[in-house]
């Protein structure tokens, strides 16, 4: 139909013949923002409000009831309306420009996609993929055209929340055809959507905007993200100021009013009058200036951040990273670099090196019978890595620990043969939640022989996942079958452990022979091998791979103790070996032996009764390290919580994507501000639920999704980024008190005088408002660029709860101290120059 074979796909003339009639697969019709909603809160947002107040109070003071109009008030609502137009067209100019910096940002993210054309594997950006490209797809990858599957795993789920614009449970695919429409077929991945489990290949239906999400592209958007902290502190400055500001102007009016009814008080202004001083508070008490410069200071510390390597993926992200108390990082691909080798192999009952067991493999001459041939042949068969048209080369697609398996058999000789004479017919792909992957084959002696000849099943995964279900090992002594009896067991777990406190990850290889009940490629038997092909399994061996931390991992870890903020390990890996890496990059720095849930346990007993002590403190923490797997989390309660939290040095290992959210919104709920770090699709869960997601460019496209900033080089652009994100914070502060003593106190005093005591006002509104505007402004402009006065990363990370934008100690500091002086200065030289 689509002119393309499963195994081939299109030729070069038929691509350029399709693109040309379908055009580049992107979505040009965006969603159309709400620009009356946009307009609304240009206008009526944050200071617009009492802004308008003052415009309307002036319009209607401008011909009170049978008087003579006023011309000044008429002016005044003018020139109010002027700046209010003024702060809009500036607020949407940034936004314009803001939109144009993350888009740019945006731009710079990788997209690729997995093709087979011309009978080649090969990555091409998904712009140019056309109907009837085959498309193979792993967990991680985002589907990028609407595919019409041909080839499926049992396991194979995808994330449409995307199309319904919240939650959605995982939707299963298949190859059959059950949906009554388009979207409802389960054998159609919708581009957009995400492959959160299994893997599959299909043949593209529909690209560009005649995809379903680029004809429903309207709810891509609908989802709302809660508002960023920095945000929140915006917003309860702006509410502060509007308290404050209708405090003054109720109490000029009813104070004034009040006491002006005793005639001794006769020097008090009459209420015309009191109603022009009210709209005198209006415009002193609100900082026309401040939203020009919040918007210019959180756009050029974007720009700062862009340099360092760190792309915010909104304006208002880049505040985040100040306050932040906790970082959870992933393991594999954020702390080590995610390239994998074989260090080790061995058996049951002996181990090598790689070198050797490849120089036992070509002395010996050994073949399959043998543990070293039929370990070779698990680790050629068992395996979740597509080649690609180049073997000579190495070049491959699969995860890492697929990829280094295939590196290592391949160094051994050209094992096509054995994948001719194997071929596989059934796969169980790897995740994250159950640790093992499956594939079935069909040999050559069960297929000359009759129909319910047993197929050759082999499967590897996590050592203490798979050994339980183990009955027996194949020995390297005897080359033969033995019983896996308890001194086998301990023998294999020894090795298991000394291998993971090297630091290296351990897999184990296991094979049986396996009769189906039900036709291979059904829902049933995708049920039955789930349950029964990892049952009785027979241990062939196990490999040691290493993946080495990022050399820059120790020095990032270093920084943030450096800065007060304490930096966890959150892992899907064996306990040891995260333990081993976690000392490696030094978020583990005693010797001793990490406490466990046993330890926990035991300090709950001494936790006080009363209220719990404050996490912030350092000295209440325990200076202890703290590893837990995900066994022992499902056994918490609030109180281990309570304990857990306390702890300096923590490694979370053997964690499902469920747990390390759980992980997240513990540490939220006890007032840390957590920053979590990743690259995987079992990352997502937390990356979007932590107060601030990073995620490092080169991870798969459901953590880009999820994260708010993107590291686009070394792991340690994180400490620029937390340095920046502290010095934001700063510059807004120094902004505030400087706009407030002069802009707002010093001219709302001059009101209350004038008000209260009947002197003469030294200032006009109208110059109340050009102060603001111009004077005060063009000066604070120099704050924005303020660099750093001392090295920030050497203070621990501000109290949230406590230490806001605005705060008492900065009101008291810029009223009662540096406003009340510039008040007295400035009254002083008025009535001086009054008397003269």
């Amino acid at each position: 139909m689509f002119g393309t074979a499963p195994d081939r796909g299109l030729d070069n003339a038929q691509v350029a013949r399709n693109i040309r009639r379908d055009g580049e697969n992107t979505i040009t019709k965006k969603k159309r923002p709400n620009y009356w909603m946009k307009i609304y809160i240009y206008f009526f947002h944050g200071f617009g409000a009492p802004l308008w107040y003052a415009v309307l109070i002036s319009l209607i003071n401008y011909k009170p009831a049978g008087r003579t109009p006023l011309p000044t008030n008429l002016a005044l609502a003018i020139l109010i309306t002027v700046v209010i137009l003024s702060q809009a067209l500036f607020s949407a100019f940034q936004d314009w420009s803001s939109s144009r910096i993350v888009n740019s940002i945006l731009n710079l993210i990788p997209s690729e996609c997995l093709v087979i054309r011309k009978g080649s594997t090969s990555r091409i950006p998904t712009v140019n993929l056309v109907v009837g490209d085959i498309v193979v797809l792993s967990v991680g990858n985002k589907v990028p055209a609407d595919l019409r599957l041909i080839k499926t795993s049992d396991d194979l789920r995808f994330d449409r929340s995307v199309l319904t614009g919240g939650d959605s449970e995982e939707i299963g695919g298949m190859v059959e055809s059950r949906g009554a429409t388009f979207l409802e077929a389960p054998n159609i991945a919708l581009m957009g959507t995400h492959v959160v489990n299994g893997r599959a290949k299909g043949v593209v239906v529909l690209t560009g905007g005649r995809t379903v999400i680029g004809r429903i592209s309207k709810f891509t958007n609908k989802t709302k993200k809660k508002p960023t902290l920095l945000q929140q502190d915006i917003m309860r400055f702006v509410l502060c100021v509007i308290f404050l500001n209708f405090a003054a102007m109720g109490s000029v009016i009813a104070i004034g009013q009040a006491v002006r009814h005793r005639e001794k008080y006769d020097y008090i202004v009459s209420f015309t009058q009191s109603v022009v001083d009210f709209i005198g508070c209006i415009v002193a008490f609100t900082p026309e200036g401040i939203p020009f410069v919040v918007t210019l200071t959180m756009t050029l510390i974007a720009r700062r951040m862009r340099k360092v390597a760190v792309l915010p993926k909104s304006i208002s992200a880049v505040g985040s990273l100040g306050c932040v108390t906790v970082v959870c990082s992933d393991k594999t691909g954020t702390l080590t670099q995610n390239k994998m080798s074989v260090m080790s192999a061995g058996f049951v009952d002996q181990t090598y090196t790689a070198q050797g067991l490849r120089e036992s493999f070509v002395t010996e001459s050994t073949g399959e019978e043998s543990a070293i041939g039929l370990l070779y042949k698990a680790a050629v068969l068992c395996s979740g890595v597509i080649a690609g048209q180049s073997l000579e080369k190495q070049e491959v697609d699969g995860d890492a620990t697929d990829s280094a398996v295939f590196h290592f058999v391949e160094s051994f000789g050209d094992a096509s043969a054995i994948r001719t004479s194997n071929p596989e017919i059934y796969q169980v792909p790897f995740n994250s939640s159950k640790k093992w992957m499956l594939t079935m084959h069909n040999s050559i002696s069960a297929r000359v022989s009759e129909n319910r000849s047993p197929n050759l099943v082999f499967v590897k995964g996590a050592p203490d996942v798979l050994i339980p279900k183990c009955s027996s090992y194949f020995s390297a002594l005897t080359n033969n079958i033995q019983p896996f009896d308890s001194v086998a067991r301990a023998k294999l777990i020894t090795t298991q452990e000394k291998w993971s406190r090297d630091g290296l990850r351990v897999l184990l290889f296991c094979m049986r022979e396996y009769i189906p009940c039900h036709i291979i490629g059904t829902s049933n038997f995708s049920t039955e091998i789930s349950q029964e092909g990892i049952e009785a399994l027979t241990i062939v061996g196990i490999l040691g791979l290493i993946d080495p931390p990022r050399p820059e991992s120790a020095l990032t870890v270093k920084a943030c103790r450096k800065a007060g903020i304490r930096f966890f390990m959150v892992t899907g890996d064996f306990g040891l070996t995260a333990a081993a890496i976690a000392r490696q990059v030094g978020i583990v720095t005693t010797n001793a032996e990490p406490d466990s849930l046993a330890d926990v346990a035991e300090q709950m007993q001494d936790m006080p009764s009363g209220a719990l002590p404050s996490w912030w403190d350092p000295t209440h923490r325990i200076q202890k390290s703290l590893m837990l797997e995900g066994k022992d989390l499902d056994l918490f309660t609030e109180n281990h919580w309570n304990v857990a939290a306390r702890y300096e040095e923590i490694v979370f290992a053997r964690t499902t994507p469920e747990q390390k959210l759980r992980i997240v919104t513990a540490f939220q709920e006890r007032h840390n501000v957590v920053a979590v770090t990743g690259d995987g699709v079992n990352d997502a869960l937390a990356l979007k639920e932590a107060d601030i997601g990073i995620a490092v460019v080169s991870g798969s496209d459901v953590a880009i999704e999820s994260a708010d900033l993107l590291l686009m080089g070394n792991f340690d652009s994180i400490i620029g980024g937390i340095r920046l994100g502290r010095l934001v914070f700063q510059n807004m502060q120094k902004i505030i008190v400087y706009l407030l003593p002069a802009g707002n106190w010093s001219q709302v005093m001059p009101v209350f005088m004038h008000s209260y005591l009947g002197l003469p006002p030294p200032l006009s509104a109208f110059l109340m408002i050009i102060i603001c505007c111009f004077t005060d402004l063009l000066p604070c402009l120099s704050l924005i660029v303020e660099e750093e006065e001392f090295d920030l990363l050497t203070v621990p990370p501000r109290n949230h709860p406590k230490d806001r934008l605005f705060n008492l100690r900065i009101c008291t500091h810029a009223f009662l101290f540096i406003g009340m002086m510039e008040t007295v200065i400035a009254h002083a030289m008025f009535f001086l120059y009054y008397w003269r």
